[in-house]
């Protein structure tokens, strides 16, 4: 594959969706000189599914893959079961290779929806690390500093209030940067809160020897309810949703997030987005870009015609206020609307289903209830918001 040298798609690519380039000046010279980069992202299968806060840099992945460059994927098969802490205010607790294994199953397929599979270099991690030894590990440890691994803000915070850190999460970092050494990695890819471990690769390179990789950071986008995007939450848009889902949960997420996604979550063209912009700072209907904006993203993982069908069926369910079809049936073992609500799982608590009643989420064939004493009747049809129905039987 040749490679592309175009100023304009460079820039495109060290700017969209970016917040720091580390090294860009000689990664702006090397791109523009036509050198074949091998550019590197690593993903821990920490949970079964793909959420689009994950898709950011696979996306960037796929724009450098466009210019004819190197995509290595590496699947942190040993650094999934040890646990990174970098966007954590506790320890992360170690996976065991069992469910490390299960949470792969389907895992790259979920990739090839947005790389050309054909074109990717894939690694597993364990390949070399389970391999090293303690001479060997004494050795490029040395090139980090207790210091500078517990003066990161996620550690300094844990540490003032007395939570433990354990020897285990100060070696995650150095992990990492050796899959760099390991693949020669000449552009390093992740989000903001990467930025300790991908400088660790830099710092192992140049020791190895090797030019120090180029880092770029994606920003972490914000999920459904407006805190960061998160499996643990439960607030993500996951790229196996069905068509319907993903446009229902896309159409949830707070308005001042539409062009936020617009921007990093699809490649639609700049002027569209600045377009979307412009129609919101001239007073549109937030409502009408966000549909925009969840049509792009849908139309990206499930084609044209479902992301259509998926912007008409959510205008009649929630603009002609209609019910959607085939609501799931329940059978309660008491019809009071605290245990329908429980049972049911619209809710995962008593106490969840009194404060969603409490703030008017809870609608009874479409009229709002807020009366924890109610009683729903057979053939009634229970919803949480607008997405969530189940039908009494």
């Amino acid at each position: 594959m040749n490679i592309i040298t175009d100023p304009e798609r460079i820039d495109a690519v060290l700017t969209r969706g970016v917040v720091e380039v580390i090294g860009e000046d000689r990664l702006r010279e090397r791109m523009l000189a036509g050198e074949r980069l091998r550019i590197k992202l690593g993903i821990d299968p920490t949970s079964s599914d793909i959420h689009l806060g994950r898709t950011l840099p696979l996306l960037k992945l796929r724009d450098f893959q466009e210019l004819g460059h190197q995509v290595v994927f590496i699947i942190g098969s040993f650094t999934a079961q040890v646990g990174d802490t970098s966007d954590k205010d506790a320890e992360r607790p170690m996976l065991s290779a069992e469910t490390v294994r299960e949470n792969l199953k389907g895992y790259l397929d979920q990739v090839g929806k947005i790389l050309d599979m054909s074109l990717v270099e894939f690694h597993y991690n364990h390949e070399w690390l389970e391999k090293l030894n303690l001479g060997t590990l004494s050795v490029l440890c040395d090139e980090f500093s207790v210091n500078e691994f517990i003066s990161r803000d996620v550690i300094d915070r844990r540490m003032q209030t007395g939570q433990r850190v354990s020897l285990r999460e100060m070696l995650y970092p150095f992990m990492q940067g050796y899959d760099s050494v390991q693949i020669h990695a000449d552009v390093e890819l992740g989000g903001t809160d990467q930025r300790f471990n991908c400088l660790a690769g830099r710092t192992l390179q140049k020791a190895m020897g090797q030019e120090p990789q180029s880092i770029i950071s994606n920003p972490i986008i914000a999920g459904t309810d407006g805190t960061k995007m998160s499996s643990s939450k439960g607030n993500v848009v996951k790229i196996n949703h069905s068509p319907t889902d993903m446009f229902g949960l896309l159409m949830s997420v707070h308005d001042d997030l539409i062009i936020e996604y617009m921007m990093v979550l699809t490649r639609e063209p700049i002027e569209r987005v600045a377009l979307a912009q412009h129609q919101l700072n001239s007073g549109a209907n937030p409502r009408d870009i966000k549909m925009l904006m969840a049509h792009a993203i849908t139309t990206q993982y499930h084609g044209l015609d479902a992301a259509n069908q998926a912007r008409e069926g959510w205008i009649a369910q929630f603009s002609n206020d209609q019910l959607p079809e085939n609501i799931p049936e329940i059978s309660p073992s008491m019809l009071d609307i605290m245990t329908v609500l429980t049972e049911s799982g619209l809710v995962s608590s008593k106490s969840e289903a009194r404060r969603m009643l409490e703030q008017g989420a809870i609608r009874i064939n479409q009229e709002q209830v807020r009366d924890i004493e109610y009683v729903v009747v057979p053939g009634d049809i229970v919803s949480r918001g607008k997405l969530q129905y189940v039908k009494i039987c």
